[in-house]
């Protein structure tokens, strides 16, 4: 049997992170996070990464192990989060994985493989080459040739999924469709209790999410943001697509409005709120946790630790 964990997961702030610190503190567990932005070193205001004084002395894995300059893969992630998990595990602790990158989530609990994969490989430089010669609608029929299933489900401007389509098959000798379907049938590297923090009234969360904008901008993201690109971090390179950084960077480099770059960042914060939304409600097997107008942590610890005992995880 896989072993048992615990997983807290929902939209931008819903409270993720102190209700996994406070049922840590009961539990005896410790914290992995699930967010594909808190992961990089030095952005900590807009991604909203847990201060010393929020983690309360419980030991929060997976923040700052990466550098802003690094492409960070869902591989990578899956590779590191699991030691993480294991390690937690093999000393008799609880671990508890929070965040809401649903991708990073269920790759990690479903113990999903990952084909090679080398950013800097000459496989890859020569194929980006001729992607660049020849437009995505050629490389798509080519894929096509080899993948029709991958290649049906790709438009001829997913120009990053045609090339790691391609990749996989000429590296490896499989498709990526084979590769997916074989890693299906591996069976689940752990058996999670997932309890999900959502806002009865949508209302209610766009409100939350622009008061955490206002802190943000108030704990001073535009310095944040300004530092980075002062340190030579590329305004296009994946971490700064990141919202809150992306519209901040824009409007620095173009001598605008920050704040209405502030604006904009609620948007995009509200507008990704409902995906991670749709994504989290395919689960089943998901115990929710309904807010009213704030969270009230006193009676969603009191439900979690019996969910938590219903599982056998206390």
């Amino acid at each position: 049997m896989p072993p048992k964990i615990l997983v807290i997961c929902g939209p931008t702030a819903s409270g993720k992170t102190a209700l996994a610190v406070e049922l840590a503190r009961r539990h005896n567990g410790e914290v992995v996070s699930a967010d594909s932005m808190q992961l990089y070193r030095r952005m900590d205001i807009g991604t909203a990464k847990p201060t010393p004084e929020e983690m309360g002395g419980v030991p929060h894995h997976m923040l700052d192990v990466a550098d802003p300059e690094e492409d960070f893969s869902v591989a990578r992630y899956v590779d590191m989060a699991a030691r993480c998990v294991d390690d937690i595990l093999s000393r008799g602790r609880l671990p508890i994985l929070a965040g809401g990158t649903g991708l990073y989530i269920d790759s990690l609990l479903s113990g999903r493989t990952f084909a090679p994969f080398q950013p800097d490989s000459p496989l890859r430089g020569q194929l980006e080459e001729q992607l660049r010669r020849e437009g995505g609608a050629a490389m798509l029929s080519r894929l096509a040739q080899v993948d029709p299933d991958s290649a049906a489900r790709l438009h001829p401007n997913d120009e990053k999924r045609i090339i790691r389509a391609l990749e996989v098959y000429q590296s490896t000798g499989k498709t990526i469709t084979q590769h997916n379907l074989e890693t299906r049938a591996i069976p689940p590297r752990y058996d999670a209790l997932t309890l999900a923090l959502a806002f009865e009234q949508r209302e209610d969360m766009w409100s939350r999410i622009d008061r955490r904008v206002d802190q943000m901008m108030d704990q001073g993201l535009v310095d944040e943001v300004q530092r980075l690109l002062d340190s030579g971090v590329p305004a296009k390179c994946t971490a700064m697509q990141a919202i809150g950084y992306k519209e901040m960077a824009a409007a620095l480099l173009s001598h605008g409005d920050v704040s209405a770059g502030a604006e904009e960042v609620k948007l995009r914060s509200r507008q990704y709120a409902k995906r991670q939304l749709t994504w989290f409600r395919r689960n089943r097997a998901a115990r929710w946790l309904l807010w009213g107008r704030e969270p009230d942590f006193a009676a969603a610890l009191q439900t979690s630790t019996e969910y938590m005992e219903e599982f056998g995880l206390v």
